[in-house]
């Protein structure tokens, strides 16, 4: 027998092996440090009582854009200030089994959301009515500039009478 056929055999076995000694992370994808993002729920229930509008961020493990987004948008202080005061701040981990409470009644997991707010890729950043109503979504990384003019539209309540697009004046 060959000596490249002899590894030919080995070789799926050793693969096996090495990924079984990789380091396993578990964990979940998350929001961007310094703020206080509740969970899909929760934090529908408290923009409904305070009758605030929701910040939601899907965001998922692994994701470059959501941890460039992170790094170099949220880490803001203007953007922090104002997002923290304007709005209910809600984090979805768009590959999550976490399982919500809607305000239906109706229990599904972070995921399943994900994909009933067509979420198609993250990071995925939606301004909702406290009642969940969608106002605005932005997918994809975000500049603080961007942040800053959806604030501007969504908090001032531009959104009520004309297009992002109208807003910033663009045709």
């Amino acid at each position: 027998m060959m000596p490249y056929q002899n590894l030919r055999r080995v070789l799926p076995l050793f693969a096996i092996l090495f990924l079984a000694l990789l380091p396993v992370d578990s964990g979940r994808a998350d929001p961007p440090e310094g703020y206080t993002f509740l969970r899909y729920d929760e934090g529908l229930r408290i923009a409904k009582r305070d009758g605030k509008r929701v910040f939601a961020y899907f965001g998922r493990y692994g994701c470059g854009y959501c941890d460039k987004t992170n790094k170099e948008s949220f880490s803001n202080a203007e953007l922090h200030k104002l997002y923290t005061e304007h709005y209910v701040l809600v984090y979805v981990d768009a590959e999550s089994g976490r399982r919500l409470q809607l305000s239906s009644g109706e229990t599904i997991t972070e995921m399943e959301l994900g994909a009933m707010m067509k979420t198609l890729v993250t990071p995925y950043f939606l301004f909702l009515e406290p009642d969940g109503q969608v106002i605005y979504k932005a997918p994809g990384f975000q500049t603080i500039q961007s942040l800053l003019e959806y604030d501007r539209y969504i908090h001032g309540g531009h959104y009520k009478t004309q297009t992002l697009a109208q807003f910033l004046g663009k045709k």
